[in-house]
């Protein structure tokens, strides 16, 4: 198997270890899941400084305060002063307002999704310092939470309840942070397709002393056509260097 393959393999075998670990690890944990990759010493660190930068403790649980901004800070003591003031459920209180949630019953479901809030701060505590800010992270195990309220009644006990909520809320996450790094994939590749056609555009109105037209940059620079046209409305049409035509060749 190809050994970048075997290496995002074994590094998503780590993360998915310290989530379940509350985001942390063990050094020889680490070392065991890239032992069949031989690493050097240089490129373990490089492993561990990944994990930090992404919340996860190496051996010992990482502080939740080296990844929030003062944003972030502001809006968790705020939202934390709102959970002190709501109800509290005891473990057999719990239990009963679970079963009479799954039942069906409005009220009791409100009471437990109250009682679950705090777990959903706890949970996007974890997902800290990856591109999604804590607002939209509780906002995201909020609504999951709420889906999952109606999904009670397919649970066959009680006690099922928290694993099932829990997985709901930490999946809301995952897919929040994962699509918030797409986008910013998406604005990476888009600027630089944009900053490669205009690099192209002055090049070749340098060579030729005025602007030039996308078909005249298409058949000099060897960049497709519609790969012109596509940077052109990215830019909103601003690349200085070539003429703004309707798509014919003609201004």
């Amino acid at each position: 198997m190809n050994r970048e393959i075997v290496f995002g393999q074994a590094l998503e075998a780590v993360r998915k270890r310290a989530k379940e670990q509350g985001n942390v690890i063990s050094q020889q944990e680490v070392e065991q899941a890239f032992e069949a990759l031989s690493l050097a010493p240089d490129q373990l660190e490089m492993v561990y400084d990944y994990l930090k930068k992404h919340g996860v403790g190496i051996d010992e649980a990482a502080n939740i305060e080296d990844y929030l901004d003062d944003t972030d800070r502001d809006y968790l003591e705020w939202y934390l002063r709102e959970l002190a003031a709501l109800e509290e459920l005891g473990a057999g209180e719990k239990e009963a307002v679970t079963l009479s949630a799954m039942a069906g019953d409005a009220d009791a479901k409100k009471r437990l999704m109250t009682a679950y809030l705090p777990q959903v701060v706890d949970l996007a505590k974890l997902y800290a310092g990856q591109g999604v800010i804590m607002e939209d992270l509780i906002g995201e195990g909020n609504v999951a939470l709420a889906m999952g309220m109606e999904m009670l009644g397919a649970l066959e006990n009680a006690s099922q309840a928290q694993g099932m909520l829990g997985r709901l809320m930490m999946d809301a996450m995952e897919e929040c942070i994962a699509c918030s790094v797409q986008s910013g994939d998406i604005g990476r590749k888009a600027a630089e397709q944009v900053n490669k056609v205009a690099d192209a555009a002055k090049e070749l109105s340098d060579a030729l002393l005025r602007k030039v037209t996308p078909q005249e940059l298409a058949v000099e620079s060897g960049i497709a056509l519609e790969e012109i046209q596509e940077a052109m409305r990215l830019a909103a049409r601003k690349i200085e260097e070539i003429e703004d035509t309707d798509g014919s060749g003609k201004p």
